[in-house]
């Protein structure tokens, strides 16, 4: 599943195509991905113009300009584990397989949602509910705000006896990580991936919630870890990945090891998800 980095990319991608352009036209090729798309999706995007974006978490917000005396409108777009966004110029190719709407700009662009295992979502909302939204209203504070700290992070753990691992990725404790940024993040911070989340020091928590910022933000400028279905909105392929010091590397020889005995990268299971992390560095 794509994450915070990823839509965030994908999100920058859009904004820079559809921000103050108008829908021409839209077309729904179907009725439902993961839940039932609005019924009149088409007919509320055709005509409107798109003021901006949002992400929330690992969610786009397509914020659209209030028009007939209504107020302003908000798509919310959830990429699931396999969705992707698509430009194009229009005439250029057909429909991409999986593709299940489609918008046209006043300009001559073409945007597609494509996926092929439907587990994405889109709805419309008022702008002015989105933090009410069904699928935002509990989410924890975005890690690259400047809310998000080391004490912030602190507080949160401190009553949570779940392995930290588990913790972080608990989008109440904070929105949007996935499992690649966690595992980088807290080998960056040198942390123990059992460590039960109410015995991380508030040292530790101060170093996890710098690393968590940094490790964002490399992955961002390198635009995301490219994984099977993810690609940049023009095409393109993130390579974060090539930048991972544990995650996806169970065997090989940490890198950032002082010298030997090196144990290499270890994976373990943690709630049904891989942990990479270095015994030596995150004991």
């Amino acid at each position: 599943m794509p994450e915070l980095p990823e839509v965030e990319t994908v999100m920058r991608g859009l904004r820079a195509r559809l921000e103050g352009r108008v829908i021409r036209r839209a077309e729904v090729r179907r009725p439902d991905l993961r839940w039932p798309l609005p019924p009149d999706l088409a007919e509320r995007l055709t005509g409107a113009r798109v003021l901006g974006f949002r992400r929330r978490a690992k969610y786009m917000l397509m914020r659209l300009a209030p028009r007939d005396g209504e107020d302003g409108a908000s798509v919310l777009l959830h990429l699931g584990m396999s969705g992707r966004m698509l430009i194009r110029q229009r005439g250029s190719n057909a429909a991409a397989l999986h593709e299940h709407v489609a918008l046209e700009t006043d300009d001559g662009w073409l945007v597609g949602f494509v996926d092929p295992r439907r587990f994405g979502s889109i709805d419309l909302l008022p702008t002015a509910a989105e933090d009410a939204h069904r699928l935002l209203a509990g989410l924890g504070p975005e890690p690259l705000d400047d809310a998000f700290d080391g004490a912030a992070l602190h507080r949160a753990l401190a009553r949570r006896r779940t392995p930290v691992k588990a913790a972080l990725l608990d989008q109440r404790v904070v929105a949007g990580l996935g499992n690649i940024y966690v595992c980088e993040a807290m080998f960056r911070a040198g942390v123990a991936p059992g460590r039960l989340a109410v015995d991380v020091t508030a040292a530790q928590a101060d170093r996890l919630a710098s690393e968590i910022k940094a490790t964002l933000s490399e992955a961002i400028a390198a635009g995301g870890s490219s994984l099977r279905d993810y690609v940049q909105p023009d095409g393109e392929l993130g390579y974060f990945q090539h930048a991972w010091r544990v995650y996806g590397r169970e065997g090989e020889r940490c890198q950032d090891c002082p010298g030997p005995p090196c144990p290499g990268v270890s994976r373990i299971v943690q709630a049904g998800r891989s942990t990479f992390y270095c015994p030596r560095l995150q004991a």
